[in-house]
């Protein structure tokens, strides 16, 4: 089990990937400069934006990695730019995230400095806000999935909580620089559920994830039917792609719980209106998961349209996707492995 060595006065190199990340991305920066803990490095990794993405980095003292865009997949891209750091810290976030307070990073390494109790905590990631422009559902999915209470989740969990004792975001959160190291990093190439996937080799490894309830973010995707469908699809594609966690996806039912209590906040709120939206919505996102896991036995041009990353097909088709090997556990864990 991993003890939490790292000091107060730890480091921490903030890796943002960004494509066109618009005006907005000043703000990200600016707020970035204001936490109470500042970052050692700040480390923009960009496909090729057109807008001025990489003039605002460079403008904040960051230091910017141009990938081309068919190169990008969310664990390979995040891996690369992860070598370049020094970080003891590795903090991921996304463009399109907001620190909702100055406090942000100070809440989010907390679990790993060394007077902390958690030990055997190595990743952590912030609570999800949605911001005022976020419509009821979305604003019910980001309570669901992030509550108000912070919680450490470890491999005794998986009894209860299946595949949801492996949830994770990148959208904002924090990995131990060695033990990403010594994981080998993200998986790569991979279309989704990075962050998921290195939490689940985590936790399968007996180490432990932090929810830090009191790092919070505003992050809101107001997505449509079809964009709801589309990333949908791509999560049934890269669950088929790691078949190895396949296993723990049985044991929990989390998108009904989630239609539950969205149906329930809808009552609640008198918002009834939304309920034919929630009924189509929740239809696309099983549909789009279940042709993902079977995308296999699709034309592949017909994969390509309902994905959301469709550059990165080539890659899939190629097998390269593929993890289907033995996960490296502790002896406690190995008869859950595959």
């Amino acid at each position: 089990m991993h003890t939490n060595i790292i000091g107060k006065n730890a480091s921490v190199s903030v890796i943002i990937p960004t494509l066109n990340a618009g005006p907005s991305f000043a703000q990200l920066l600016r707020l970035l400069k204001e936490q109470t803990v500042q970052p050692y490095e700040l480390i923009i990794i960009d496909s090729c934006s057109d807008d001025a993405t990489v003039r605002l980095a460079e403008a904040a003292g960051a230091k910017v990695i141009t990938v081309q865009r068919t190169d990008f997949d969310h664990g390979g891209t995040r891996n690369l730019a992860a070598d370049s750091a020094s970080g003891d810290i590795l903090m991921f976030m996304t463009q399109d995230v907001f620190p909702v307070n100055d406090r942000l990073i100070e809440e989010l390494i907390k679990p790993f400095v060394e007077d902390s109790a958690n030990d055997g905590i190595v990743y952590s990631y912030a609570r999800q806000i949605a911001a005022a422009d976020g419509n009821i559902l979305e604003q019910l999915a980001r309570e669901n999935n992030y509550p108000a209470e912070s919680n450490v989740q470890c491999y005794e969990d998986i009894e209860r909580l299946g595949i949801k004792t492996f949830f994770c975001s990148n959208a904002c959160s924090a990995i131990r620089r060695d033990v990403f190291q010594q994981m080998g990093g993200f998986h790569s190439p991979v279309i989704f559920n990075e962050d998921m996937f290195m939490a689940a080799r985590c936790i399968l490894g007996g180490m432990k994830i932090a929810y830090c309830a009191e790092a919070q973010v505003y992050h809101t995707h107001n997505y449509t039917i079809k964009q709801q469908f589309k990333r949908f699809f791509d999560n049934g594609v890269s669950m088929r792609c790691n078949s190895w966690i396949l296993p723990y996806a049985s044991t929990t039912k989390a998108g009904s719980k989630l239609v539950a209590k969205q149906i329930k906040g809808l009552r609640e709120a008198r918002q009834l209106r939304f309920f034919p939206k929630l009924v189509i919505e929740s239809a696309a996102k099983l549909i789009g998961y279940k042709l993902g896991m079977n995308y296999y036995r699709l034309p592949k041009k017909l994969c390509r349209r309902m994905s959301m990353h469709r550059l990165i097909w080539d890659q899939i088709e190629q097998g390269n996707l593929h993890v289907n090997t033995h996960v490296t556990t502790n002896d406690h864990t190995q008869s859950r492995s595959t």
